[in-house]
């Protein structure tokens, strides 16, 4: 009776083992109007989002060189303050794939829930977290490439200018012939990658940083928004040729504060609002 007994607590054991619950699915912690989504993924949407994150931040503008900024301490940081170091879990918890190991981070936390110190936030540096947050609420679902580092989507982008790849949203576009559109992103090399252009795409793992276009209605200049600019989320204004473009004819690049290397075009329709 006893082997009989055992023999069952192990069947059940082994039966309780293989019924494990599989690994997440990518999106599944995506909310069902982004996953579905209940819209198409839009310019529109695109914009309407960045704005609205900008906005929680308070506003901010920084038209100013780089390295202009100095927080009175590196505590006051904005990403480290009561609501928006949450809000910035929000964006990992959301943007990255389920199993990600970044998803677990905030604003001021690591994967552990422990703070780091301010000083320490390069390496937990979010701007790539909010543009796939941005796309990933917008709906464009399976088609965009989320990621923590900037140079995933814009080698793809890349890709699919060259038809290597297909089925994303992001087409990768010379600073010199295209006019980036509300909803598309600009794009640089940091730190390494600051002399990176667009016929070294695609280049691999490197640094970066995009920003999403906002607004294209003020001539010579567009405006653009982007994550942990300032350690917040801020709007630039970026100058542009007199027909929209980043570079003149003859690639120079117009913006002497930052070296903008590509356009990623969203392979939607143009804006309605």
């Amino acid at each position: 009776m006893r082997i009989a007994w055992r023999a069952a607590s192990l069947l059940a054991i082994a039966l309780s083992s293989s019924c494990a619950a599989p690994p997440l699915p990518p999106e599944s912690r995506v909310p069902p109007f982004a996953r579905v989504p209940y819209q198409a993924f839009s310019r529109d949407a695109v914009v309407a989002i960045a704005l609205r994150e900008w906005r929680l931040f308070g506003s901010p503008v920084d038209d100013d060189p780089p390295g202009s900024y100095h927080p009175v301490t590196p505590d006051a940081k904005p990403e480290r303050q009561q609501g928006l170091w949450q809000r910035i879990g929000e964006y990992w918890w959301l943007a990255m794939n389920a199993g990600a190991p970044e998803s677990a981070w905030t604003g001021k936390h690591d994967a552990k829930g422990a703070v780091y110190p301010a000083s320490d936030d390069g390496t937990y540096a979010w701007s790539a977290a909010f543009v796939s947050y941005v796309m990933r609420i917008a709906g464009a679902g399976a088609r965009f490439p989320y990621s923590a580092s900037h140079s995933e989507y814009i080698d793809i982008a890349k890709e699919m200018k060259l038809r290597r790849t297909s089925g994303y949203w992001i087409i990768a576009e010379r600073p010199e012939e295209y006019a980036p559109q509300p909803g598309d992103l600009i794009c640089l090399g940091r730190g390494g990658a600051h002399d990176l252009h667009y016929d070294d795409l695609p280049a691999g793992h490197f640094p970066g940083h995009c920003d999403v276009v906002v607004d294209t209605a003020v001539p010579g200049q567009i405006a653009v928004v982007g994550g942990n600019v300032d350690d917040a989320v801020t709007m630039k204004h970026v100058p542009v040729t007199p027909d929209g473009k980043l570079a003149t004819p003859d690639g120079q690049v117009l913006d002497t504060r930052y070296p903008w290397m590509v356009v990623l075009r969203l392979a939607v329709g143009a804006p309605v609002a």
